[in-house]
């Protein structure tokens, strides 16, 4: 989540530039009282400006959110407590965890506790939604 000082400056710079876009399509409209340009002009500039915008701000969203990782080592989180998060993520049940790692259900269980608490989560939905976004783990294939 971003922290309000870094919305703060967002907000400026986007005001900033929504100024400067009037203040353009002033001396654009004070030129055309001399030209007698159609108001069509107008409408294709504001069009263009807001979809060069529009594109370049959702890419530097898109971005950062794709392809940012987080170093799984920082949460502590060992390569097969991420097998048991993927899993989990699968839909499979511990027992199928169990199963499918060849370990015992007890162990499967251990592994899922130790997940809940590096990630800081109470369920199993918070702890897939939460390595989702931090990239530990992949979405869903559609």
């Amino acid at each position: 989540m971003r922290k309000p000082q870094r919305l703060n400056k967002i907000y400026w710079i986007y005001g900033g530039m929504m100024g400067l876009l009037m203040v353009l399509l002033e001396v654009i409209h004070y030129r055309t009282i001399i030209r007698d340009l159609r108001i069509e002009i107008y409408g294709a500039i504001i069009g263009v400006v807001f979809l060069v915008g529009g594109i370049l701000l959702g890419a530097n969203m898109y971005k950062k959110r794709t392809f940012q990782s987080f170093d799984p080592n920082k949460l502590g989180l060992s390569k097969r407590e991420i097998e048991v998060l993927d899993l989990m993520a699968q839909g499979y049940s511990n027992q199928e965890i169990a199963d499918k790692l060849f370990v015992s259900l007890n162990t499967a269980k251990t592994h899922i506790s130790n997940i809940y608490s590096k990630l800081n989560v109470k369920r199993r939905t918070q702890a897939i939604q939460k390595a989702r976004e931090m990239a530990l783990i992949h979405p869903p294939k559609e």
